[in-house]
């Protein structure tokens, strides 16, 4: 009774779920790193715990999914099974982004969002004009940001 669900019917159970080190994630980090940024990964003691910590400058860095983050864009579409379940949890998400970007603001951290659709929206396989700007932003004044 273990394994009661067929190979098709796993691959999409919720467990199967990331939240951490997905695709978007290692192409940011990979792309900065090679850049010679160093960074912590996903800092509980902050709200939200972000994706990467730069704590000499004061920056994290969110790599969002946009269907779990309510982006939008082409990538989000509202499920069309359980829907009031997913309206309330995609909603309640945003609400907790919104929160968790705030207390980083007040308590004095630089704050970016990547959108998984930027990343792959682009041509060059490795985004290197992407990575280019994070690291841009990731040195410069800026407080927020999204990209």
């Amino acid at each position: 009774m273990a394994d009661v669900l067929s190979p098709s019917q796993r691959r999409y159970c919720m467990s199967r779920i990331r939240g951490k080190d997905t695709k978007p994630e290692w192409i940011v980090r990979k792309g900065l790193f090679a850049l010679g940024f160093r960074y912590r990964l996903h800092v509980r003691s902050l709200p939200g715990c972000p994706d990467l910590v730069f704590p000499r400058n004061r920056a994290v860095i969110f790599v969002h999914g946009c269907l779990w983050h309510r982006h939008e864009c082409k990538l989000f579409r509202w499920p069309k099974t359980n829907a009031r379940f997913w309206r309330e949890k995609l909603t309640r998400n945003s609400r907790n982004d919104a929160r968790n970007i705030a207390k980083l603001r007040s308590a004095g951290w630089r704050v970016l969002v990547v959108w998984e659709c930027r990343l792959r929206r682009q041509r060059n396989p490795n985004n290197a004009h992407l990575i280019i700007k994070i690291a841009q932003w990731t040195s410069s004044g800026e407080t927020s940001a999204s990209i």
